[in-house]
């Protein structure tokens, strides 16, 4: 075994994900979080697949406002080609939902994907949420809004153009459920329609399911889905690992 595929091996072992079950209180208003997942497959006569996620997250929570930011890197190769090399930055703003059921939120974003064939995508907007539910052990909100886009793209996209701006509309759907303390469940889906063309959408799925197996660590498993219809390009992963929490 090369010291290559035994490093592979104990990253996708060890997936130190920084989550956790617990939410922010009153007196805690910083959140620093790190994730490093994955999965590998190797076969003495195929060789080595494998597949590894890494997102680095930082929020900031006050009574009236929350700054969240996330920075995340996806990489994966088979035998034959890579098959992932997947950046996506984003920075929230939410203010009022805190205090209140409806709040306003503005999002701007970086994206450029080797899956997708995706060169970059930069988006800015804003809108509406409203929260359903929102206790310590339930979560659930729907938000909604516009978002200007700029896009250039590997391959011509269904009209031949390989750059395009662009207004979506951005609908989000968010939820954290806990039972017992020892199990969660939580994901966001965006689906993100452009308004001049309803064949021009996003769709980006994302759920992560949780036991508690100490205080500060679970066992994580998470799955992945992005569709770029306009370029009809997708990808769909699952990586599973350990995870820890650290507020301050």
């Amino acid at each position: 075994m090369t010291v290559k595929c035994a490093l592979l091996i104990v990253i996708c072992l060890c997936n130190i994900q920084l989550a956790g079950f617990a939410q922010f209180s009153d007196t805690v208003h910083y959140y620093a979080n790190f994730s490093g997942t994955g999965n590998l497959n190797r076969t003495n006569t195929t060789g080595s697949t494998y597949l590894l996620n890494n997102s680095l997250t930082f929020q900031v929570s006050k009574k009236k406002f929350s700054i969240n930011s996330m920075a995340s890197h996806v990489y994966g190769e088979n035998p034959t080609a890579k098959t992932n090399d997947d950046f996506l930055g984003i920075l929230n703003l939410d203010i009022l939902k805190g205090v209140q059921k409806f709040y306003y939120w503005a999002l701007t974003s970086y994206e450029k994907s080797f899956s997708l064939k995706l060169d970059k995508r930069f988006q800015a907007g804003a809108g509406l949420g409203y929260t359903f539910v929102n206790t310590d052990n339930a979560n659930l909100e729907l938000s909604d809004g516009v978002m200007f886009e700029t896009t250039d793209l590997s391959i011509p996209d269904a009209k031949g153009q390989t750059s395009y701006q662009t207004i979506r509309n951005s609908l989000r759907l968010k939820y954290r459920f806990i039972i017992k303390e020892k199990f969660r469940f939580d994901g966001i889906n965006f689906y993100q329609p452009s308004f001049s063309d309803g064949n021009d959408y996003i769709l980006k799925l994302r759920a992560n399911f949780s036991i508690k197996l100490y205080k500060w660590l679970n066992f994580t498993t998470s799955f992945n889905y992005n569709r770029q219809n306009i370029t009809s390009t997708e990808n769909l992963f699952l990586s599973y690992g350990l995870s820890m929490e650290k507020f301050f």
